[in-house]
């Protein structure tokens, strides 16, 4: 298996494994492009003003720079796209089919919305909070016992549509045990929906928990000015301070579960900076003072702050955070990084998506809706000007990279791979230790706490040199490749369809579905067609067009 790369080479395929990738694919890459407009008819007006008014920004743009748009992207290219955006990984062969064959106007809509209420979104949208929310977990294996409780809370916020200004709320004025609670079996509470692990995973320091705070939600470097002020922003020391201090309650506890492991003193909202003998009072970022309430956290005061509508700050980032997620790159980048040094590409369409999220009671699937909705995210990647290589003006849609849940669960999604996950002895900690996909995401998550997904030269060569890969492409282990190579009903030129439509969601070009069908016919270099057909498999398993979101 480790030189069948070098063997199925005179095919002539060139599927290279590409990294890192953040421009336009090449012209040629891809199939044809459907010219037909996307059917808005029955959709919510709301979304389509939004989706409209996203594209007239984003055009008038355009027209400055002179820069010809992207064809659309066709059905088969959203369609995968879409399914990789909302539910983590690629669709089933029969959901290709059918929405391939589809002929009704409104079908793009009607799948955005299937998606968004079904359980694919909420399993996947947990992976992405939780990596953005706790990204110390991949550096820190002492963290993982709290990690199942955190996931279940996010699951639930995302089951029950929680608007996005109460989740931040429900994590920043989260109640932690009483000391009898403390005393309790580390890991009796182990896996209660609690966003507690936030607090644990940031050591519950107060100036840990500030910039945490002030990065995630207000999009404010503020851990720049921990030691001095700011170089680049406004921001000063005693700001820094004043905004942590909210936070000055907070005490570490040594208790294993996440709530017992911290503990607040309700009250104390001021904190000592250091090498100063004076003390700080908690303070916002507009340098406006705070009104506590008797016995009330301070976290509560400064929930009520960020998440106020009047906010200038927390619409901005929430919807920078959700469009950034959806084309790769945000409208002010680094995405969590608002400072005169970094504006928006499009500020206007930045403040009227942040007037709209609000208005629209911060509702996340209205705003992704809305965005996928747009002519914009519908582009293909296929770049056919040279203008369209500048990522700023969104004239064709950027190129991801899939993290690595992503990655393997498409990869078993092509493969009909199935796997009972293996577990420590604590079965109730509900984290993956062992098994395929368990080592699978150890190489490719990012050790340094990251959450940028990349693909280096390992990885990729363990997708194409690994047991893994080797084993899902077999005939004797691979139930998506037995089936298609055993089925009577179809001949080679089908089969080698049912290959595409399992891994890239599409269907053959001419041109490939020749060469391909005559190299399964001869047999390949082994004279074997279905050898033949296991390397067709293994190759467009391999192909940057399946590793990549495109």
């Amino acid at each position: 298996m480790t030189n069948r790369w070098l063997r199925i080479a005179p095919l002539g395929i060139a599927f290279l494994v590409l990294m890192g990738m953040t421009r336009c694919l090449e012209a040629g890459s891809a199939t044809a492009v459907s010219s037909r407009p996307l059917a808005l008819a029955g959709e919510d007006r709301d979304v389509l003003a939004l989706a409209g008014k996203i594209d007239l920004y984003l055009t008038a743009t355009r027209l400055k720079a002179k820069v010809t748009l992207a064809s659309l992207a066709d059905d088969a290219e959203f369609l995968r796209r879409v399914y990789l955006d909302l539910n983590g990984k690629i669709p089933p062969v029969s959901e290709a089919r059918a929405f391939l064959q589809d002929t009704n106007p409104d079908k793009r809509l009607r799948l955005v919305q299937r998606l968004l209420d079904g359980p694919g979104y909420v399993m996947h949208f947990t992976n992405v909070w939780r990596a953005l929310l706790l990204p110390e977990v991949n550096a820190n294996l002492q963290l993982r016992p709290v990690v199942p409780g955190f996931e279940a809370w996010l699951r639930r916020q995302l089951a029950g549509n929680a608007r996005y200004d109460a989740m931040v709320r429900d994590l920043l004025t989260v109640s932690f045990a009483s000391d009898n609670q403390n005393r309790m079996n580390p890991y009796e509470r182990l896996g209660e929906p609690s966003p507690a692990a936030f607090y644990v995973a940031k050591e519950a320091k107060p100036e840990n928990l500030g910039a945490a705070t002030a990065r995630l939600f207000l999009g404010i470097r503020l851990e720049c000015a921990q030691c001095h002020d700011h170089k680049f922003a406004p921001w000063k020391r005693e700001q820094f301070w004043g905004f942590a201090a909210f936070f000055g309650g907070m005490e570490p506890r040594s208790v294993d579960n996440a709530t017992g492991r911290v503990r607040e003193i309700t009250g104390r909202n001021r904190l000592q900076i250091p090498g100063k003998e004076d003390f700080i009072e908690a303070a916002f970022l507009d340098d406006t003072r705070p009104e506590f309430k008797y016995k009330v956290s301070g976290r509560v005061t400064l929930a009520d702050w960020i998440t106020g509508r009047d906010n200038p700050y927390f619409a901005r980032m929430g919807v920078n955070r959700i469009w950034a997620f959806l084309f790769g790159r945000g409208l002010v980048e680094p995405v969590d990084d608002f400072t005169p040094e970094h504006t928006p590409s499009h500020p206007e369409l930045l403040d009227a998506l942040a007037q709209e999220f609000a208005a629209h009671h911060f509702d996340i699937k209205f705003l992704i809706r809305s965005i996928i909705a747009s002519q914009a995210y519908q582009l293909s990647s296929t770049q056919t000007d040279p203008g369209q290589a500048e990522p700023r003006l969104y004239a064709c849609m950027t190129v991801k990279s899939l993290t690595p849940e992503q990655l393997f669960d498409s990869l078993a999604q092509a493969t009909g791979y199935h796997e009972v996950a293996a577990r420590e002895a604590r079965p109730q900690l509900g984290v993956e230790t062992s098994g395929a996909r368990a080592e699978f995401l150890v190489k490719f998550t990012s050790q340094d706490g990251g959450t940028d997904a990349r693909t280096t030269i390992l990885q990729a060569l363990y997708l194409m040199n690994g047991k893994l890969v080797a084993d899902l492409t077999s005939l004797e282990r691979s139930q998506t490749l037995t089936a298609v190579a055993e089925s009577p009903f179809f001949d080679t030129a089908q089969r080698v369809e049912a290959l595409y439509l399992a891994t890239l969601s599409r269907k053959p070009n001419p041109d490939e579905l020749g060469r391909l069908t005559r190299y399964v016919t001869e047999g390949g270099v082994r004279h074997d067609p279905r050898a033949a057909l296991a390397d067709v498999f293994w190759a467009l398993l391999n192909s940057a067009e399946f590793i990549l979101n495109h």
